[in-house]
């Protein structure tokens, strides 16, 4: 089966690692080089890398929209195409191409969570679960049916962590759903719109920290943060990202900072113990190390950012 594989992030390099040794990869789409980080330095993504490490023909059109973009896939004669986190919407040309479809290994129990930050918006709502779905693509966004789901418990992962754990967990479901879906006998299951929910993209705000949030709030936002929305707070009027925290003991006010056993933040309903923090413009470092730098006053508190 000759398959065109589309993925950009590290979440996609399981999929396609279990490609490369199930099937005939015939190309890998990637998103362009951009920038990232501080000074956005213009880096390669995961797929890319390893893409090249495999000796795979490697495309990175800016566009799928552009005809000539889809002429030049078509002439690969994909039998089938397989996306994980590309990155962009495909059209109609694209999505009607290939005889089998355009499959996507999608970071969510379908129909919850369709769009782009599915496993932040569950770890955010508080959900049991998470889990994959190998979905047929159409126009709509992740609107498609399914054929294969499988889950884990969320259980005080975080985001970071769920990921790595479900493009392993997609990986596998993938190749199991394979040989039904070359064979074209794969049972599809169209999705319940009733239920359906929306996972929009994260901004810095779903996740900042505020005294007036519960400790179980606040832990989940920190969870659900990572660097393009990090999780930040005004400590004694000091930016820091949150990296890590764990809840605390005892009576805290709101806004109130303690030190006695770690940095210990006031919420709602008790504290926080910050374990991994950033302070601006440094790197990550245990909160006991920030803290002992810091000399707070003892009546320092802290604020939403």
């Amino acid at each position: 089966m000759r398959v065109v594989f589309m993925g950009t992030p590290a979440f996609a390099v399981p999929t396609l690692d279990a490609l490369l040794g199930s099937c005939e990869v015939v190309a890998v789409y990637t998103r362009p080089d951009a920038g990232s980080g501080r000074g956005r330095r213009v880096t390669a993504s995961a797929v890319k890398v390893r893409a090249l490490e495999s000796g795979v023909p490697l495309e990175q059109p800016p566009t799928l929209r552009d005809p000539a973009a889809v002429e030049r896939l078509g002439l690969l004669s994909p039998d089938l195409i397989v996306v994980a986190a590309y990155g962009a919407i495909l059209p109609r040309e694209v999505i009607g191409l290939p005889p089998l479809g355009c499959v996507n290994v999608h970071a969510s129990l379908l129909p919850r969570w369709r769009g782009a930050a599915p496993i932040q918006r569950a770890i955010l709502a508080g959900d049991e679960l998470a889990g994959v779905s190998i979905m047929r693509m159409e126009e709509g966004l992740d609107t498609g049916p399914w054929c294969s789901q499988a889950s884990t418990l969320i259980d005080g992962k975080s985001a970071a962590q769920l990921t790595d754990e479900l493009a392993a967990l997609g990986a596998r479901t993938l190749l199991s759903a394979l040989p039904a879906i070359a064979a074209g006998t794969v049972a599809w299951q169209t999705q319940d719109e009733s239920v359906a929910t929306y996972a929009a993209k994260l901004g810095a705000a779903d996740v900042a920290l505020d005294p007036a949030l519960t400790v179980r709030d606040a832990l989940r936002r920190v969870r659900a943060s990572g660097p393009s929305a990090p999780c930040r707070a005004l400590i004694a009027g000091r930016l820091v990202t949150i990296v890590s925290a764990r809840a605390g003991e005892g009576p805290a006010p709101a806004a109130s900072i303690s030190t006695g056993s770690g940095l210990a933040l006031g919420f709602a309903d008790g504290p926080v113990l910050i374990k991994t923090l950033i302070p601006e413009g440094r790197s990550a470092m245990a909160a006991a190390d920030w803290l002992r730098g810091a000399r707070l006053a003892p009546d320092s508190h802290w604020s939403a950012s």
